[in-house]
């Protein structure tokens, strides 16, 4: 296939893949509604001045998503991709095509339904990334079903081992879905040894959550998920007995 035929194509893939995230974003900002920003009261839950709300760190990641979808949705437009999608003459839409989003799905569903409430933000979000970037780079079916699986196996277990809210606060599904995390970093070390991207995902997959809930919870002073996860209540009792100390005048 020649450059300009996978250009189209991808474009008409970009239009469908942007309708969808536009969905998701538009359905997480309404959920996100619900949470006080102004200082109003919902649903017995008391909202304080708006930069000290809940709802501004998902406001601003679902917005921010929301904004980069429609960009997408305009670039696939602009380029054909929309013309080629609603035609569907050459899109490539085959068993490989459903492999990849059904993986997808699979992967973004075991994260939100079954690893975010249960596990520690940090370890299931370096798990997710690590198999988004390992499964989805290159396009090897291959890598897509074993990345699926891992996160699949660890948010089955995190969702049937702790399904009552009272037991979120267990660590057997950090350890599990750590273990599995562990597993795949090493797995894709013996197999791609040379490939510069195999020592990048760790770093990545480490650092961008860590960063990321530790501003959530100390620097806008949000609530994050499972606050006493396994490696966030360490780095919260380091930050508030060790660290915070040393600028306080207490």
């Amino acid at each position: 296939m020649d450059q300009p035929e996978e250009t189209a194509i991808l474009r008409a893939r970009d239009f469908w893949t942007s309708l969808v995230l536009i969905v998701l974003s538009l359905f997480f900002l309404w959920e996100t509604t619900s949470i006080p920003l102004f200082g109003e009261n919902r649903a017995g839950v008391s909202g304080g001045d708006w930069y000290n709300s809940a709802a501004l760190v998902p406001f601003g990641l679902f917005g921010g998503l929301f904004l980069l979808a429609i960009g997408l949705l305009v670039i696939s437009i602009r380029a054909g991709g929309a013309a080629r999608a609603m035609s569907s003459v050459g899109l490539g839409w085959d068993g490989s095509e459903a492999l990849r989003f059904g993986t997808i799905g699979m992967t973004i569903a075991a994260y939100v339904i079954g690893l975010v409430p249960r596990v520690d933000f940090i370890i299931c979000s370096g798990l997710l990334i690590t198999a988004l970037i390992y499964g989805y780079r290159g396009g090897h079916a291959q890598r897509m079903i074993l990345t699926a699986v891992v996160v699949g196996v660890a948010g089955l277990y995190a969702f049937v081992a702790n399904l009552p809210q009272s037991d979120w606060k267990l660590h057997d599904d950090d350890w599990i879905t750590l273990i599995l995390w562990i597993a795949l970093t090493a797995f894709i070390f013996v197999r791609h040894p040379r490939d510069r991207m195999s020592r990048v995902i760790p770093v990545i997959a480490l650092v961008a959550p860590a960063i990321l809930v530790c501003a959530m919870a100390f620097g806008f002073r949000q609530n994050v998920p499972n606050r006493g996860g396994l490696f966030f209540k360490t780095i919260e009792y380091h930050y508030y007995v060790s660290l915070k100390p040393l600028w306080s005048q207490k």
